[in-house]
């Protein structure tokens, strides 16, 4: 066991002043820091148990939007009448994520920034540079079916393995955050990072800073839309390549395209030319493949996982073709993937 410093504040600037501590860690919902702890790859000097703070609340924004408190699990959002009617591209993303007993418990700012599901990033006994700066990616050359083929660099080939976050990437959500110097807003775009040469550095907070909310726009997408998470099995198992897909269709061609992609590079993946190459077009198969080869440009497989290119290829004209037709993640619900 570790030793480490326990505080529990009552309010956003208390946590914040507990969170400047080099190696402090905010603790929530725990489904994955607490693994991380087990496995001795985070050895936070405090942790600072944020579950006291006032972000359990789901409240609407002017103009028509959502504020998902930090605070709020997986499956209270899920759940929400508001997000399921407005934002179904969202609540199924959420679903198709973990477990019940997982969602139960995780939280809406944990599963921003929860850490890769790297083999070796988790293994103490092989080399990672997201672990241990300097040593080497022990994925590069080693079994990385489940790694990126998109923003990869030598240092790294980590996905992030969030569904909820590819959903909100198509959403173009905003992150809230509060830190030492204030308040300041995050276009969800932004929020994460590529690995380049600091792959250990997985978003852009700055130290002490704390996710408070995440802002949904208006447009939700809610009538053609789909959340496709292609994977080893039905249920509790990360994605191959996940694509979240929301249209606005008006007299036959679309007028608003937003995609975006899990399971591919160490941030949710999206590319706003793709999307571009879309608006004016009838919903057909030559303008969906069109899309899918720009989305997936620059793409570069490892010996294990060069086939996750073809799947995406496939994956994203599948998933244009469902949310043309207002079709989620199952083809026989279609209220919810």
């Amino acid at each position: 066991m570790i030793r480490f410093d326990y505080a529990r504040p009552g309010s956003v600037p208390d946590a914040i002043r507990a969170g400047m501590p080099d190696r402090a860690a905010f603790l929530a919902g725990g489904t994955n820091l607490i693994d991380l702890m087990k496995e001795n790859v985070a050895r936070p000097l405090e942790v600072v148990d944020i579950n006291r703070l006032p972000l359990r609340e789901i409240v609407e924004l002017k103009g028509g939007g959502l504020r998902l408190g930090a605070l709020v699990t997986n499956s209270e959002t899920a759940y929400d009448a508001r997000v399921q009617a407005r934002y179904p591209m969202l609540a199924g993303a959420i679903l198709a994520g973990a477990s019940p007993q997982l969602r139960n418990a995780a939280t809406n700012g944990g599963n921003l920034n929860q850490r890769t599901r790297c083999y070796y990033f988790y293994d103490v006994d092989t080399p990672c540079n997201k672990r241990s700066p300097g040593q080497g990616c022990g994925a590069i050359g080693g079994f990385n079916r489940v790694h990126g083929v998109l923003g990869t660099s030598d240092q790294c080939i980590a996905t992030h393995p969030s569904d909820m976050c590819v959903a909100l990437a198509a959403l173009a959500a905003e992150v809230q955050v509060s830190g030492p110097k204030g308040d300041r807003t995050i276009a969800f775009a932004d929020y994460h990072r590529l690995p380049g040469d600091e792959p250990w550095i997985d978003n852009t907070l700055r130290p002490g800073e704390i996710v408070t909310a995440i802002d949904l726009p208006s447009e939700g997408f809610a009538s053609n839309y789909t959340y496709l998470k292609l994977r080893d099995r039905r249920s509790y198992a990360f994605a191959l390549v996940s694509i979240a897909v929301g249209l606005r269709i008006e007299e036959g061609r679309i007028a608003e395209a937003r995609i975006a992609m899990g399971g591919v590079a160490h941030k949710p993946w999206r590319r706003r030319d793709a999307e571009e190459l879309l608006i004016g077009r009838g919903p057909d198969d030559a303008s969906f493949a069109k899309a899918a080869e720009a989305l997936l440009a620059g793409a570069v497989g490892q010996p294990t996982n060069a086939f996750k290119i073809e799947l995406g290829r496939r994956g994203i004209v599948r998933a244009l073709k469902q949310a043309v037709a207002g079709t989620p993640q199952s083809q026989t619900d279609k209220r919810i993937a």
